[in-house]
């Protein structure tokens, strides 16, 4: 049984999968919300908190892709797991592109959909527990930015004397990753590292997840993301992570 306190909410424009869902997520011990459509999902997302949203791909009007994209970029930073008719691994990208942080082709097994809404509840609430040196403060501060452990946030700070200072959204698995990286600094990871640091060893992410991941944050934080100065690529090995910007060791390239 997990934590009755969990809650999920579905959207999906199929009734019998969306009482499907809803009985058997019951059964596991979450409490469960189901919609059809973008406009009673944003209804709910306004009045209450979930831990995991899932979200149908091919819903009429306004579809998954587009309903998550639009999330990310008003600053929605719930966890959200896709789910499409279509096997396609371009639709997969595309969908992480856009925000998603897992990604699941109908028709599924509800054991495996579990599993996955276990992991990313579980992720969600031990974020910040991950091995590695914690910085004073529970912050790490690099360039313009402030990463806060504790809090799960991301600082930048554009003014001066402290004033000026935004928060920036990140997704739980964004976080995740930053965070991973963050606290091996000047350590260079294979991404098979990065998965087990940021998301544990139990976890579906694939090479390509990690790039789409690294691509988003170099977006987010890099001043030129062509030519990145904090999350840099080591050529046959994976990423390392640089806090004041200089040139790494170990075949850094941009």
């Amino acid at each position: 049984m997990t934590d009755p306190l969990a809650k999920i909410l579905v959207a999906d424009d199929e009734p019998d999968l969306r009482a499907l869902l809803q009985r058997y997520l019951s059964d596991q011990g979450y409490t469960v919300r189901t919609v059809d459509g973008a406009g009673p999902l944003d209804v709910l997302l306004q009045r209450e908190r979930f831990d995991v949203l899932v979200l149908d791909v091919m819903m009429p009007g306004e579809d998954g892709l587009a309903i998550c994209r639009r999330l990310r970029a008003q600053g929605e930073t719930i966890p959200i797991l896709m789910l499409t008719a279509r096997g396609d691994p371009v639709d997969r990208i595309i969908g992480l592109e856009m925000g998603a942080d897992d990604y699941l082709p109908k028709p599924f097994n509800p054991r495996e959909l579990l599993a996955r809404i276990q992991a990313m509840v579980r992720r969600q609430r031990v974020l910040g527990a991950h091995t590695g040196p914690r910085q004073a403060g529970g912050r790490i501060v690099f360039g313009a930015f402030t990463l806060w452990l504790d809090e799960r946030r991301l600082e930048r700070n554009d003014g001066n004397d402290g004033h000026g200072a935004q928060d920036v959204p990140l997704t739980t698995g964004e976080f995740a990753l930053l965070q991973a990286l963050a606290q091996q600094p000047h350590r260079p990871l294979g991404r098979d590292r990065l998965i087990a640091l940021a998301y544990g060893p139990d976890h579906t992410a694939t090479d390509r997840s990690i790039d789409v991941q690294v691509m988003r944050l170099r977006k987010l934080i890099e001043a030129d993301p062509a030519q990145p100065r904090h999350i840099r690529t080591v050529w046959g090995v994976g990423y390392v992570f640089v806090p004041d910007g200089a040139a790494p060791g170990g075949g850094a390239q941009p």
